[in-house]
């Protein structure tokens, strides 16, 4: 296998960059660029050459293989971040017949060392791309196998069902089988319960991970560009006081309590000649109707509900005005800010609510997973309506299988390219 190495933390404001290297050649791209190879685990300042032109001073680790996050040797260079030292330690080591890491080329060396599952490799791409705590927490517990053990759990109680449904086939003649039969499909009938439930979620899991759509929807001049400004605290959308200037979707991303939240402010809802404004307002139904939570913004001044808004928080507007009218839900004036706090506490609980977890069981997060259970779903209750042990056990296998593409327990050639695909350079 060849040896890889990348640029696994660009510079930051103190000017240091690390590049890892792992595979065979490792240990020897030390020896020639450090004169040795430090002691396991233990860093070290060495001065770094090739062919006689120093290159920097850096910090050296050294992970010999299998104890490493690949699985193999591999090697850290903590060098100086600046271009010419980059790029000597990249020249040097090509020389060296190192070649660069495709993205995900790491942690898939990992998954396929057995380091780790699928799931927990699908994690350090979520660790590294996590803008908020939320995100964070759930990346960290996939990472530290709650998805892992909860299928890994679901195949070993599937697998000691298959071993039954083995046994009624064995022993069909002598009275064991039938209880064999009963007691595999009644582990089935409870797996099959208890993956339903993990799939009825709410797309929890999904929604934290990407973030949460909220759709910010009201009549024309009812404030929602102000609020979404208000939102972001700076000038995103062009506000006016004249009907229909905003006639598409605009977004932004937000962090509600620790929440990721992708606001976006819509065209005002109104019928309208105009077939560029009418566009918009078919865009900002359509993103109502797709966003996981809705706000609707009136204008409390004019007391008007447009038709057909089904929304998760009502504001409204304008209570600074004389003229302004009390309804129900929240109001608010944009203008002089008052209401504005208890809007924000009242959005971040809408989101939490949304996000929370039923229970204690690890959420899901990724559609790859979703779709995987869904066919080991269909294999199970399939296998249920079986009459004979054979037809049971093979759509047992087929369910087996299918819970394993998730976690990688059985061969899934086919899906890593997919899984690793979009992963930065260096994980």
């Amino acid at each position: 296998m060849s040896t890889i190495f990348a640029l696994a933390s660009a510079p930051g404001r103190a000017g240091l960059a690390v590049v890892r290297v792992s595979g065979p050649l490792a240990g020897a791209a030390l020896d020639a660029l450090a004169g040795s190879r430090p002691s396991p685990r233990l860093a070290s300042v060495r001065r770094l050459a090739w062919k006689g032109a120093a290159l920097d001073e850096a910090l050296l680790l050294w992970f010999p293989g299998p104890g490493s996050f690949t699985g193999e040797d591999v090697a850290e260079f903590h060098i100086h971040g600046g271009r010419a030292v980059r790029e000597g330690l990249f020249a040097a080591l090509i020389e060296l017949e190192l070649v660069p890491a495709q993205p995900g080329e790491f942690s898939r060396r990992a998954v396929e060392n057995g380091r780790f599952d699928l799931t927990r490799a699908e994690a350090v791409a979520d660790l590294a791309d996590a803008q908020t705590p939320a995100q964070l927490r759930q990346a960290l517990g996939q990472y530290q196998g709650a998805l892992a053990r909860l299928y890994e759990g679901w195949r070993a109680s599937l697998i000691g069902a298959l071993g039954r449904a083995e046994a009624a086939i064995d022993f069909s003649d002598d009275g064991v089988g039938e209880a064999e039969f009963s007691a595999a499909k009644a582990v089935v009938s409870d797996i099959i319960q208890q993956i339903q439930r993990h799939i009825d979620d709410g797309g929890r899991g999904e929604a934290l991970r990407e973030g949460v759509r909220l759709a910010i929807v009201g009549p024309p001049n009812a404030g929602k560009s102000s609020l979404i400004n208000a939102l972001a605290n700076r000038d995103i959308a062009i506000v006016s006081h004249i009907p229909g200037t905003t006639r598409d979707v605009i977004a932004v991303q937000l962090d509600l309590g620790g929440y990721p939240v992708h606001v976006a402010d819509t065209a005002g809802l109104r019928q309208t000649s105009d077939a560029i404004e009418a566009e918009g307002v078919r865009r900002a139904r359509a993103e109502a109707a797709a966003a996981h939570l809705t706000l609707l913004l009136l204008d409390g001044c004019d007391g008007q509900i447009p038709d057909g808004v089904k929304a998760d928080l009502v504001v409204w507007n304008k209570s600074d005005l004389p003229n302004f009218k009390k309804q129900d839900g929240l109001s608010l004036s944009l203008k002089s800010g008052e209401g504005f706090d208890a809007l924000l506490a009242a959005l971040t609980a809408k989101v939490a609510q949304r996000l929370e977890t039923k229970g204690e069981s690890p959420a899901l997060t990724r559609p790859r997973h979703r779709h995987a259970l869904t066919q080991a779903l269909a294999s199970l209750r399939h296998g249920l309506d079986a009459r004979e042990p054979e037809l049971f056990a093979e759509d047992l296998r087929l369910g087996l299988r299918a819970i394993g593409r998730i976690t990688g327990a059985v061969d899934v050639e086919e899906i890593l390219d997919s899984v690793f695909r979009d992963f930065c350079i260096g994980k």
